[in-house]
């Protein structure tokens, strides 16, 4: 299931894991990433709450939780290249897993076509 915030986060889910990135849209208007900074495992996040930032030439940018859970992994490669994000933000790009408090919650979030009727 995919999902995506008002806030331009997107959500995959996998049982109750969450993979966690930043849209296509959030990432060509920041421009060219130069710095990526990611929660630690193990931290507890809650809906809305800074979780990670992202900082390009133009601006640093906070990353929102988009559900309350416990981060299990997060992606190291996007540390050393920041890049990755801008260039593959749905796949290789991706920043961090949560494991859902309630993977319920997904249901509240936008899927796709919601999202792209967001006006940007």
């Amino acid at each position: 299931m995919l999902r995506f915030t008002e806030e331009h986060e997107w959500l995959k889910l996998d049982g109750d894991v969450a993979t966690v990135g930043i849209t296509a849209h959030a990432a060509e208007q920041l421009g060219d990433l130069v710095f990526v900074e990611l929660p630690r495992v193990g931290a507890a996040l809650t809906r809305g709450a800074s979780a990670a930032v992202v900082e390009s030439v133009k601006a640093a940018s906070d990353v929102y939780a988009p559900l309350d859970g416990e981060v299990t992994e997060v992606n190291d490669a996007v540390v050393d290249a920041p890049e990755t994000v801008g260039a593959d933000p749905q796949g290789a790009g991706w920043l961090y897993r949560m494991r859902l408090k309630d993977p319920a919650d997904m249901e509240a979030l936008m899927d796709e076509a919601a999202y792209a009727a967001l006006p940007k």
